[in-house]
């Protein structure tokens, strides 16, 4: 029973908390980061592709508004 719930904490983590995580992660650093730390964000939509594709449909992270100078 233990192996079971082992199992399911997994799974959860791999398809719910971490890409929660990496979407919040990649909204706040995606217009400035360093040529390294994008290619890390495109390892982690990668890797944590499923949990992304899960929670797509309920995020909706589109650009803010911006501010033009006259």
């Amino acid at each position: 029973m233990s192996v079971a719930i082992l199992y399911l904490i997994l799974a959860g983590a791999y398809l719910l908390v971490i890409p929660f995580t990496v979407l919040f992660y990649l909204k706040l650093r995606w217009y400035n980061a360093s040529s390294f730390e994008r290619g890390f964000m495109y390892f982690l939509v990668f890797f944590f592709f499923p949990g992304l594709l899960l929670l797509s449909p309920f995020m909706n992270f589109r650009p803010g508004r911006r501010q033009i100078q006259a």
